[in-house]
């Protein structure tokens, strides 16, 4: 019977539709045009599931009206719930009241009095939408309308109030968003701000994504009390193995801000253009080499480092650099050989322009290495790497040099085992080859009246013995593992011509224009002693190590002591860990060195202390100078109470300078439907002047909030606020 009931309601149906609509039923009765279905319905239409308690059916114009306990179920992601609904499915409408959907993938759901459907478009009515608890929401936004476009995944709301509990906390007369997780062209999430200083901010950013290599995000900013800007960024990936981005941006200062700030620049611009491909040339010119090849570009400009700090209102992570590289990379590489290039050109971005070409250049580097080989049944062992620096600038001396260095090392080993033995004789060649003005200074030097340096060459064979033994003991429940390593260096003989014998006096001082391009290093009789220890458990986590070395110089029958250095890094228990790394100096019978580190993880708390200490031991210029030491604490901790509220803080002080560098305090809750964290910072924020680099103290409100499934989390918080200072 309950066959011949579908079939009766399928024939009649598919006059209205070319699509197949099954409807189920145990009890159903006709009078005229109009049927009855009564104790319960099914309908089943393309990947729809629908049921209700009672259902009428108009054959003359195709209307179904449900009635009770509506459930409409749309594949696996949405559900429509409702106590009356009329359906057309020859003319694709629908209406619902009251009307309830909920997409099962994401859970956000929306409550109306009515909604109505007509092919792809949903509109509705007096209504609710969040993605939280129906009963007790966190977060929600109650609407006088709402419509929907399925097919362009695009959500229109009017006269919306947003609620955070019952409290309301905004009201918009629209706003719109997409349901769409695909890549595509649109608004992203704008940034908000607020500073005493800077005026209200506000940014935009628009991302494109017309094909599916590459993508662009342009965003115009605006600070009320300061200036206007636009950065954007392109990203592309031109083949399975390259892809690079090309940023760049510009920010004009409006004039009260640029005065009143005495700013070096009014306006601030820069780029970066970043490239790496990592099968170049096979990629590019169509071979089939066997090697690895790869191609790494970075390349970067800006007029100031405000460019960088003004891209986002990021104020926690400003940059303060004043040295700017930029380098191409590019090698090939197979098991015996290595052949590389290598491109730097550095900017000062505090040098004059007559500074900035004074400014030694390394374009390019030439790179040939062979790989270590073994001869002798392994006991002889070598490598050759060939290097060729070009050093050049646009005002003064340049410079070609050549290094080769050839290792030979006989190794073998003693007592069973028990002592490694090897001596290595390293030779080593370099050739210099000088062009440029003979008037050259470095930069903020004055320039000698001549400077005449003849081309020239050196080589130098060094002697190496080495000896080293370790050991391994297994006890019940650790493992120990003792290293003890002692090396001795020799001078050999050397041979030098022009440049190199004539400014001997480059190894004692190293200050003057001639020197520049002196970079051979003194090789002294020494000894260099090591000791290292671990520490194993059971399951071969390290519990401690300690590495302890001292070096000693023997020179005209006396010996001098380099610093003797310490690392400790002990694992106290699982939780809590505790790092060293000091030097010390025999001269001054002081530390020249000491950072100290402990680090506490347990129970949802983690928290840093760090301390650095170092002293260069340099004597002061003037009576009302500063000792020339750091002295700098860092400290973070973290607190996850449960798995919805945390806690942070941070606080990083200059003991030199007696000064703060930055501390701050927040906390983040977070559940299933909506984050929300609050956070205060103070910082030190960099700025360019025509003084010369300094600094404003900032103090930063950051509120963030996350409504999901509509939002998602970001790295930049969603509102800033400056305090006064």
């Amino acid at each position: 019977m309950l066959k011949l009931l579908a079939f009766s309601l399928m024939l009649s149906l598919s006059l209205f539709s070319a699509d197949k609509i099954e409807i189920y039923t145990s009890n159903m009765t006709s009078k005229g045009q109009i049927v009855e279905v009564s104790q319960g319905v099914t309908i089943i239409y393309k990947n729809y599931i629908i049921t209700a308690d009672r259902a009428l059916y108009n054959k003359e114009n195709g209307d179904l009206e449900l009635f009770d306990n509506i459930r409409v179920n749309r594949g696996i992601k949405y559900k429509l719930l409702g106590h009356y609904a009329k359906l057309n499915i020859a003319k694709k409408e629908n209406f619902f009241k009251p009307f309830y959907m909920i997409n099962k993938k994401t859970e956000l759901w929306m409550s109306a009095d009515n909604g109505k459907t007509k092919d792809t478009l949903f509109n509705i009515y007096k209504g609710t939408l969040s993605g939280c608890d129906p009963f007790h929401p966190k977060w929600k936004i109650e609407f006088s309308s709402l419509d929907y476009d399925n097919d362009g995944k695009w959500i229109n709301v009017y006269n919306a109030r947003f609620y955070i509990g019952d409290i309301p906390i905004l009201y918009t007369p629209y706003f719109g968003y997409s349901t769409n997780t695909t890549r595509r062209t649109g608004l992203l999430m704008p940034s908000f701000g607020v500073s005493s200083s800077e005026g209200v901010y506000y940014a935009q950013a628009l991302y494109i994504a017309e094909q599916n290599w590459w993508d662009m995000e342009i965003t115009p900013q605006i600070r009320t009390l300061r200036g206007k800007g636009i950065y954007q960024t392109l990203r592309f990936t031109n083949s399975s193995v390259s892809h690079g981005t090309l940023t760049a941006g510009y920010f004009k200062e409006d004039d009260n801000y640029f005065q009143k700030k005495n700013l070096q620049n009014q306006a601030h611009y820069g780029f970066n253009l970043k490239y790496d491909n990592s099968d170049f040339i096979n990629n590019v010119f169509g071979t089939d080499l066997k090697g690895q090849s790869a191609i790494y570009t970075d390349i970067n400009y800006m007029n100031d480092v405000d460019y960088i700090n003004l891209a986002t209102h990021d104020a926690l992570n400003t940059s303060t650099t004043t040295q700017i590289l930029s380098r191409v990379n590019l090698f090939y590489n197979t098991d015996k050989h290595y052949i590389g290039s290598y491109f730097k050109y550095y900017r000062n971005l505090t040098y004059t322009p007559q500074q900035q070409k004074q400014l030694l250049q390394k374009l390019p580097t030439l790179q040939y290495h062979y790989y270590l080989n073994t001869l002798l049944k392994n006991h002889l062992l070598y490598n050759v790497d060939v290097q060729v620096n070009n050093s050049s600038r646009q005002d003064g001396k340049t410079a070609v040099q050549t290094n080769i260095k050839l290792p030979i090392t006989l190794y073998t080993t003693l007592f069973d085992e028990y002592l490694n033995l090897s001596y290595t004789s390293d030779i080593y060649f370099q050739h210099s080859s000088f062009s440029g003005s003979d008037k050259t200074a470095l930069p903020g030097q004055v320039a000698p009246l001549s400077l005449n340096l003849q081309d020239g060459y050196y080589v130098e064979n060094r002697h190496s013995l080495f000896l080293s033994t370790q050991l391994t003991k297994g006890y019940e429940t650790v493992s120990h593992v003792v290293s003890l390593g002692v090396r001795y260096n020799q001078p050999g003989e050397e041979f030098r011509e022009g440049y190199y014998n004539d400014n001997k006096s480059c190894q004692l001082t190293s200050n003057t224009a001639e020197c520049e391009f002196y970079n051979i290093s003194s090789v002294h009789k020494e000894a260099q002693l090591e000791f290292t220890q671990y520490l194993y458990d059971a399951n071969v986590s390290q519990i401690l190590y300690q590495r302890i070395a001292q070096s000693i110089t023997f020179t005209n029958n006396n010996k001098s002591y380099s610093e003797l250095e310490n690392e400790l890094d002990y694992s106290i228990t699982s939780y809590l860990s505790f790092y060293n790394n000091m030097f010390y100096n025999y001269k001054k019978n002081l530390l020249s060195k000491a950072f100290n580190k402990i680090t506490l993880n347990t129970h949802g708390v983690s928290t840093t202390l760090s301390h650095l200490y170092q002293d260069s031991f340099k004597k002061k210029v003037n009576a009302t100078d500063k000792e020339q030491y750091t002295s700098y604490i860092t400290s973070t901790f973290s607190y996850d109470y449960n798995s919805h509220y945390s806690f942070e803080a941070l606080f990083n002080y200059d003991m030199q300078k007696d000064e703060l560098k930055s501390r701050g305090v927040g906390f983040l809750y977070k559940s299933k439907c909506l984050d929300f964290g609050l956070k205060y910072q103070e910082n030190r924020r960099p700025i360019t002047a025509n003084s010369g680099n300094s600094f404003i103290e900032d103090k930063f409100v950051f509120i963030n909030l996350v409504l999901k499934p509509i939002m998602q989390n970001s790295k930049n918080s969603l509102f800033t606020y400056q305090l006064p200072n």
